[in-house]
């Protein structure tokens, strides 16, 4: 079994140029994104908020996922023995400054928590300057097996590493939002999901066959589920398409029976995103308490 000096070793050289990391890889852990945010996210608000790392042990590590490392971003309280665990799977810009704020913010709530860059298999999303290049060059190519898979390996990462995977959570933004639900119908150790605007229905294709409303009745765990009623990407009749998929699937599936859908009034996509012209302070605000709430209610915290 390989100790910690031979995996920090490891991290030092993929850092200098060697190890299992290629070159686009080595740029994400040196910084890639401007000013700490994706490039493609446009202006940064002056109300982005910024989270103190008081109290916590927090750094970016590397997930061995079999034929590479993943780089992600993680924070648990330093004098918290075996923290529950929770993914925090990012939005198309990856794990820039937003993210790991979260990351802290779920940290100082008591959580062990981790964002993997979930990319990397296609690419550094704040190498991009707009969004349509990252959904052409990256998040076209995404396989949903695949990042199954991989948020698998960060869960063995948080079980090896003091977190407790017996009482573990997932969340997401965006395109993590759609992410969330698809991992809480996949793994049965989630306790608890937290899905933030996530697409809810669309094509089947090769890469993405199912949909968070065709696994309705596959749900592992309850989600809640945290939308904007201004949401041009995702409209009102897709998340009552949602409920609908959950209403049938609660008899046989009482998960899906515990799982709730909040809409916010006056909320657009991104509510949450403090560094973006989307951001509701409000919603966001209501939202984030709901979901501590939420997992409460879960026995998480």
């Amino acid at each position: 079994m390989q100790d910690q000096h031979d995996t920090d070793s490891e991290h030092l050289k993929a850092l200098a140029g060697g190890g299992k990391l290629a070159a686009d890889r080595r740029t994400v852990l040196k910084g890639l994104t401007a000013g700490g945010f994706a490039m493609a996210a446009g202006p940064v608000l002056s109300e982005a908020i910024t989270t103190p790392s008081t109290g916590l042990i927090e750094d970016r590590v590397l997930v061995n996922v079999g034929d590479d490392d993943m780089f992600a971003y993680r924070a648990k309280p330093a004098h918290k023995k075996h923290p529950p665990v929770i993914l925090v799977v990012p939005e198309i810009f990856g794990v820039h400054a937003y993210i790991e704020d979260v990351v802290r913010r779920f940290a100082q709530a008591g959580f062990y928590a981790m964002a993997p860059d979930i990319f990397f298999r296609h690419g550094e999303p704040g190498q991009y300057a707009t969004v349509a290049e990252i959904l052409q060059n990256v998040i076209s190519k995404m396989d949903d097996a695949q990042v199954m898979q991989d948020l698998d390996k960060c869960v063995e990462f948080a079980a090896g590493d003091g977190g407790n995977t017996g009482q573990l959570a997932v969340t997401g933004f965006c395109w993590g939002g759609r992410i969330t639900w698809l991992y809480t119908a996949h793994n049965p150790m989630v306790r608890a999901g937290v899905a933030w605007y996530g697409k809810l229905v669309g094509p089947s294709t090769a890469l993405t066959p199912k949909q968070p409303v065709d696994l309705a009745a596959d749900l592992k765990a309850p989600v809640l589920g945290l939308y904007g009623a201004e949401d041009t990407s995702i409209p009102l009749n897709t998340i009552d398409d949602m409920r609908t998929a959950l209403v049938k699937a609660a008899p046989g599936n009482a998960n899906a029976a515990q799982t709730h859908i909040e809409v916010f009034a006056n909320a657009q996509h991104g509510f949450h995103a403090d560094y973006r012209n989307t951001y509701n302070s409000t919603a966001a605000k209501q939202a984030y308490n709901q979901a501590l709430q939420f997992l409460r209610r879960r026995g998480l915290l």
